[in-house]
């Protein structure tokens, strides 16, 4: 999609500022570029175009399908799918609620049978609606969850089980991780930001201790032979890794706390310590939004 394309879709303009308020308009404008799929298995593969990664599984029974960006990117999704598959739709999962992860639910409407999701997010994406339908917003068409879950969840779909993980608070209060069982691979939404400065949404419940233990589990159960899928990265080609990138974001959330927690004991104030440009000892952590980081672990903390 063409820049000038977007500046003129005004409705789609608001509503990329409300749904994703956690970036700046230049941040939002830098990723609408032509959108690029690449299939990591035979059978399953990643989109992205405009927000978080969409990953999806074609099966001989049907599709699975994990976030769906905005409504442009996941109409873009649905076409490229259906070239390649003769098969229905059959799931949309969503790993969590902010809106460059599930604005684009509504194309999905009448497509799949349901949309799964942990029961908090489902919670968040219709508190976020309705704060918006209360202050006189816009927003895009929502498509909410009709199948939760507490825990875990499981699906079958041909010879594909598909799971679903929730370890507790991190990015969010309802974050989860979706395991393709027989392709190898786990989405782990937003609660891996690959060396990019990540948003901690305290408003939903997010806890940047708790991550870090979410973070352990993760990589207790997926460990190494599997690869991970990530909801953002500094390198737009870099949303794909290993483990050793989980561990290498645990790290850069564990020096967060202890360098905003020295500060404080150090006599800093809140004024003074957003200041800081980079995190000492996870210095990889790079782009736009720092800021964010800082306020989240300053607030946690005290």
């Amino acid at each position: 999609m063409k820049r000038r394309d977007f500046l003129t879709n005004t409705g789609l303009t608001v509503g990329l500022l409300v749904l994703n308020k956690y970036q700046s308009l230049a941040s939002v404008l830098h990723h609408l570029s032509s959108y690029n799929l690449k299939m990591l298995t035979n059978n399953l593969g990643i989109f992205t175009e405009q927000g978080g990664t969409i990953a999806f599984l074609m099966t001989s029974e049907g599709l699975i399908v994990v976030d769906s960006e905005f409504p442009r990117s996941a109409q873009h999704l649905v076409e490229e799918l259906k070239k390649r598959s003769d098969k229905p739709f059959d799931l949309l999962i969503n790993t969590h609620h902010h809106g460059d992860h599930t604005s684009g639910n509504a194309v999905f409407k009448g497509l799949v049978n349901h949309v799964v999701a942990h029961e908090n997010s489902a919670i968040n994406q219709r508190r976020v609606a309705d704060e918006a339908a209360t202050a006189g917003r816009k927003i895009a068409e929502q498509y909410f969850p009709d199948q939760t879950f507490t825990k875990n969840w499981h699906h079958k779909t041909g010879s594909d089980h598909i799971k679903a993980y929730y370890f507790g608070a991190g990015h969010t209060n309802g974050d989860a991780m979706i395991h393709f069982e027989d392709q190898n691979v786990v989405h782990m939404g937003d609660l891996v930001f690959n060396r990019r400065y990540p948003y901690i949404d305290k408003t939903a419940g997010a806890d940047i201790h708790s991550w870090i233990k979410v973070l352990d589990k993760a990589m207790d159960t997926f460990g190494k032979q599997n690869t991970y899928v990530f909801g953002h990265a500094y390198d737009p080609v870099k949303v794909v890794g290993t483990q050793d990138d989980l561990k290498a974001f645990q790290n850069y959330l564990e020096k967060l706390l202890v360098f905003v927690e020295g500060e404080m004991k150090a006599g800093k104030s809140k004024e003074e310590i957003m200041k800081a440009t980079f995190i000492p000892g996870a210095e990889e952590w790079k782009g736009d939004g720092i800021n964010r980081s800082l306020e989240a672990a300053f607030q946690e903390l005290s």
